[in-house]
């Protein structure tokens, strides 16, 4: 069950916005203020959740002041409870099929065309990576399911993020080595992932 019907993001060029407009956010309706800090680049991000009400008021607070400042932003009102779970950090393994993997120049766009993309299709999302250092600032998706409904799926965010304008790119990997599913379920960075000993394989 979502802890959070509705969760916006907004990226900010610089701390001190990005600071000041994560004050009035909180102070505008009552949110829950779910993260907020520095990521890459020297932009500040911050991500609340709540009723769709709340979160609407301090979203439209937020842009107010942020105004030059803001690189993207995104509010979603009825957030779908895959990407809820995924935005808070948890991930989705265990999924059979074809794997698609979308990344993005914003963390914002990302997480938007994830949305319309579970929405619109029978897709697991494994996991959504946002705002981690190694990132430079961009968001990277990965999907599992049938090849045809991850087809589906991409074309939907990707017709998104050209409408958008928005700097990304996409593979789909229809049948997806066993061992390379393994590493990605266990985490998508190369710091967090240890040797894969691949049977029949010589070392």
């Amino acid at each position: 069950m979502k802890r959070h019907p509705a969760i916006a993001i907004i990226e900010l060029s610089d701390i001190a916005s990005g600071m000041f407009v994560t004050d009035k956010m909180v102070k505008r309706s009552p949110i829950s203020l779910l993260k907020s800090g520095i990521i890459s680049q020297g932009r500040y991000l911050v991500m609340i959740g709540g009723s769709t009400a709340a979160v609407d008021e301090a979203y439209d607070e937020g842009s107010f002041w942020g105004k030059d400042s803001i690189i993207d932003r995104v509010t979603l009102p009825d957030i779908h409870p895959q990407l809820h779970d995924a935005v808070l950090g948890e991930r989705n393994t265990g999924n059979a099929g074809a794997m698609a993997i979308i990344e993005t120049s914003t963390v914002s766009c990302n997480v938007r065309a994830a949305e319309l993309a579970l929405k619109a299709t029978p897709i697991n999302l494994v996991e959504i990576s946002i705002a981690a250092s190694p990132l430079a600032g961009k968001g990277v998706s990965v999907f599992r399911g049938e090849l045809h409904d991850i087809e589906a799926a991409v074309d939907i965010a990707v017709s998104f993020l050209r409408q958008a304008g928005m700097v990304f790119s996409y593979r789909i990997i229809p049948a997806p080595h066993d061992g390379f599913v393994q590493q990605v379920e266990s985490g998508l960075y190369f710091r967090d992932n240890g040797a894969l000993d691949m049977k029949g394989e010589e070392g």
